[in-house]
């Protein structure tokens, strides 16, 4: 009987529980919050487009790579630049190539995204001298389809230092982009450095307790919250239904009214099994006799 009456529930409230369901999303798995061992790198400061460059010397014209990087997101998609002259899109990290010779316009020679969401595959490590952060994000082969194509990749070696400084060029070897970069994000914090001041040396390990509960007692108010909302919707949907369709006023505007006026039977029925289940058996002391 209930299934039926449930099948009967109006096509919205399905939409509406269907908004709610969880959806896996095809992401890289790096937010820019690290974890090695016991020390929590929080990159999101970082998470903005920095460009670095170098010049090399090569008679009768200069090279000069650019490497534009963003390990917290994708780079931005740059309007004015022919398609041909940028990387293409959910480029992580981009090295530009550009020939510069005197009198002449500059000539842009090689696009590389060296970071790609598409194949990131981010590796961390600690660095202990000097100590901070080492990042690798890699990118697809290039040159595409060739083959001589190498698989690239881009180094991000972060400082610890309480001062900020400007990212550097380090190098770059037809493969991997190494740049390095002097940050207080790099220095990381224990577990635990982010508990109350106040709190006792053996309660230094509740906070993280404290926020695992509040975080699960979230996550059930919410549930509850969309079944409320659910329910709701399923009343209001049904009686603008009943109204519109069937001229319905008063207690007929409640959608699925016979089951609704069955629930408290039904409930009833239930604890009444439960009941005559749960209680004891009563054992005859007749020992072994029949009646006659």
């Amino acid at each position: 009987m209930i299934l039926r009456y449930l099948s009967r529930l109006p096509l919205a409230v399905l939409l509406l529980l269907s908004c709610y369901v969880p959806k896996i999303a095809a992401a890289d798995g790096f937010n820019c919050i690290v974890t090695i061992g016991t020390t929590n790198f929080d990159l999101t400061s970082l998470n903005n487009e920095h460009k670095v460059t170098r010049s090399r010397s090569t008679p009768p014209s200069t090279m000069v790579d650019s490497v534009t990087f963003n390990i917290c997101d994708n780079l931005s998609i740059q309007g004015d630049v022919a398609e041909i002259d940028r990387c293409p899109s959910d480029t992580r990290a981009c090295l530009t190539k550009i020939n510069q010779k005197q009198d002449q316009a500059d000539r842009i020679v090689a696009v590389i995204p060296v970071a790609h969401s598409n194949a990131l595959n981010a590796n961390f490590s600690k660095l202990s001298s000097p100590s901070g952060l080492s990042i690798i994000m890699h990118g697809q082969s290039y040159p595409s389809g060739s083959d001589n194509s190498k698989d690239q990749s881009f180094k991000l070696n972060l400082i610890c230092n309480e001062n900020s400084g400007d990212p550097k060029f380090v190098s770059y070897d037809g493969s991997q982009v190494e740049v390095e970069w002097t940050n207080p994000a790099a220095c990381g914090s224990e577990a635990g450095d982010d508990n109350d001041k106040g709190d006792n040396d053996n309660d230094s390990g509740n906070g993280g307790d404290s926020e695992d509960k509040e975080s699960v007692g979230s996550g059930i108010g919410w549930f509850f919250l969309v079944i409320i909302l659910a329910f709701v919707a399923y009343f209001v949907l049904g009686a603008y239904h009943n109204y519109t369709t069937y001229g319905a006023t008063g207690m007929d505007l409640i959608p699925h009214r016979d089951f609704w006026q069955e629930v408290p039977y039904m409930l009833s029925d239930v604890v009444s099994h439960l009941c005559s289940s749960a209680r004891p058996r009563r054992s005859s002391n007749r020992g072994g006799y029949i009646a006659v």
